[in-house]
């Protein structure tokens, strides 16, 4: 198995759009197979955390990808046949809200993104991932906002947010009075208000803080080894 190189490790994205760089830097290495995986969800309050592994073709673009939370629903929608139809691999795993109150959110992702590697057709010779290291036996680099520097990962990110989305529609009709179809899970106003009049379905988190207050469980329910589920992640809806 080649070493990647020092550059490999000290590469600095030159575009704000994601780019080739890093998937180009581990073929000069010596790979062959570079998948990027990215997750969504981890900040949601309802369902599972959903992630999703890419291997791209070389030499066969893509248009239009970038950063799943910079595009609107029609956009993605819209891409995603097209990853799924011009790329080498894909795959979309997810960890349930039972197992991520079990072994806390930062971990549920993690088990997520690895078991979306391991479910490719295609296995990678080389990982990148958004913002994670991963416990695989695999050379990989972790890359913060590696959905807006790396196409590989952009793509995962774009995969994983269309299919948790379709998801989050499905549960609407058979939770309506939570406004999963908008919210997605997150913890908007609406949602609170509905957690507060109708207290949390089997598929909340019930260590996330919200939900275990809706519930009128003791507050320790909120933590899991110790650790608030709040710290693990940043409460961030951002382009729902």
């Amino acid at each position: 198995m080649p070493a990647p190189p020092a550059s490999l490790h000290s590469a600095r994205p030159t575009r704000r759009r994601p780019h080739l760089r890093y998937e180009e830097l581990a073929r000069e290495a010596g790979y062959c197979s570079i998948a990027g995986v990215d997750e969504v969800g981890r900040g949601c309050l309802f369902g599972p955390v959903v992630a999703a592994a890419v291997i791209l073709k070389p030499g066969v673009p893509i248009r239009g990808l970038a950063d799943s939370k910079q595009l609107d629903r029609k956009t993605r929608e819209a891409i995603a046949p097209r990853i799924r139809e011009r790329c080498l691999a894909w795959s979309i795993a997810a960890v349930d809200a039972a197992w991520i109150d079990r072994v806390n959110i930062y971990q549920a992702a993690r088990l997520a993104m690895e078991d979306a590697i391991r479910k490719l057709a295609v296995q990678p010779d080389y990982i990148l991932a958004d913002a994670m290291k991963l416990n695989l036996p695999l050379p990989q680099r972790s890359l913060i906002r590696g959905d807006c520097l790396s196409r590989s990962i952009a793509a995962a990110s774009i995969l994983a947010k269309v299919e948790r989305d379709a998801w989050m529609r499905e549960w609407a009709q058979v939770y309506p009075a939570y406004d999963l179809a908008s919210n997605k899970g997150y913890g908007t106003p609406a949602h609170l208000r509905a957690l507060e009049r109708q207290g949390p379905t089997p598929i909340h988190r019930l260590s996330f803080e919200p939900v275990a207050a809706a519930s009128k469980f003791p507050a320790n329910i909120a933590t899991v080894g110790g650790v608030l589920q709040g710290e693990l992640f940043e409460f961030e809806a951002a382009a729902l």
